[in-house]
């Protein structure tokens, strides 16, 4: 009796043990994503796979989605969340067209959503951040996407997949902390105290070298620093953001404190999305805001302020 009673007393020594050990296994990447359900692992993924604990967006093209995808994932594309009543590009769906679409596809309220692309998480940014400005919060970035799934030898499939179709309805309360339109920036540009406006474009669409395709005319906001979207992540590699003190490090050239707001632009929102979910998802920063539209829209409006380095070379 005494024997057992030792054993007992032996594993429970050992189950305590191993549970104090199993967080310092875990803390590898730097910016801890078992702590920040913003951000998940394919590994989070896989550990869960049978468990229905998140459901798989794929938010790329129907042509890259039928040549292989994520086993499982749901299928949909920008084009799907954008207002097209506008005379330029980018501008986010309303409520009730997220709502339809979201219906169609089956998807539900309480489901979790793991949003993944192949460009570095720069379009899965956009949808986390409208469904976040939305005040639907449950959605995190697949970290590396596509890219890092592979990598991993995660499992594949060509089939589409169906679901039931659903009732689905996003938050009364909406959660436009992370959303700007022009007319407000437009008010804070005589005096941008405490502001740091930041273009997450090029170095030629900043100095207006270049002017995309969709734009009225090349240049940028008037007191915005450069910062390219594309500085957070290993773009030639993994595709995985960078470990969270090369972020801190970047993005503390900006100059900016956590108590200031950082408003960020780019050509359509969408590298701009990327950049917010940088700041406040991963660095933490309070009060960034994504200019919906962005220069595309801002472009258009020949009564706004505009400012450029250099004569435009490149049209597309």
């Amino acid at each position: 009796m005494r024997f057992k009673n030792s054993l007992w007393v032996l594993g429970a020594i050992v189950v305590l043990l191993s549970c104090k050990k199993g967080p310092e296994k875990t803390m590898v990447a730097a910016h801890e994503p078992s702590q920040n359900l913003h951000l998940m692992e394919v590994a989070d993924v896989i550990s869960a796979e049978g468990e229905d604990t998140f459901l798989l967006i794929d938010f790329r093209t129907a042509e890259a989605y039928e040549k292989g995808h994520i086993e499982g994932a749901l299928n949909f594309w920008r084009p799907h969340i954008e207002d097209t009543s506008y005379a330029y590009k980018g501008m986010m769906a309303p409520k009730k067209q997220i709502e339809a679409l979201f219906s169609k596809l089956g998807i539900q309220n309480n489901d979790h959503l793991v949003v993944y692309d192949h460009k570095g998480s720069s379009d899965a940014a956009r949808l986390w951040w409208l469904l976040q400005s939305y005040g639907f919060e449950r959605v995190s970035i697949l970290n590396g996407g596509y890219q890092a799934w592979l990598d991993a030898g995660g499992k594949l499939s060509i089939e589409p997949i169906a679901r039931s179709t659903s009732t689905f309805t996003l938050p009364e309360q909406e959660g436009l902390h992370l959303w700007i339109d022009h007319e407000s920036l437009v008010g804070r540009l005589p005096n941008l105290d405490g502001i740091v406006l930041v273009d997450a474009r090029t170095a030629d669409e900043y100095s207006g070298k270049r002017k995309k395709e969709g734009a009225a005319k090349a240049g940028r906001i008037p007191g915005s620093v450069h910062m390219d979207w594309a500085n957070a992540i290993d773009l030639e590699g993994s595709h995985k953001f960078k470990p969270l003190p090369q972020l801190q490090a970047i993005y503390g050239g900006l100059g900016a404190s956590k108590e200031d707001t950082l408003i960020v632009y780019c050509h359509t929102g969408v590298r701009s999305a990327h950049t917010t979910f940088v700041l406040h998802a991963l660095l933490g920063y309070g009060q960034v805001k994504n200019y919906d539209g962005s220069w595309s829209q801002w472009s258009h409006l020949n009564e706004l302020p505009f400012e450029k380095d250099s004569i435009t070379l490149v049209n597309k």
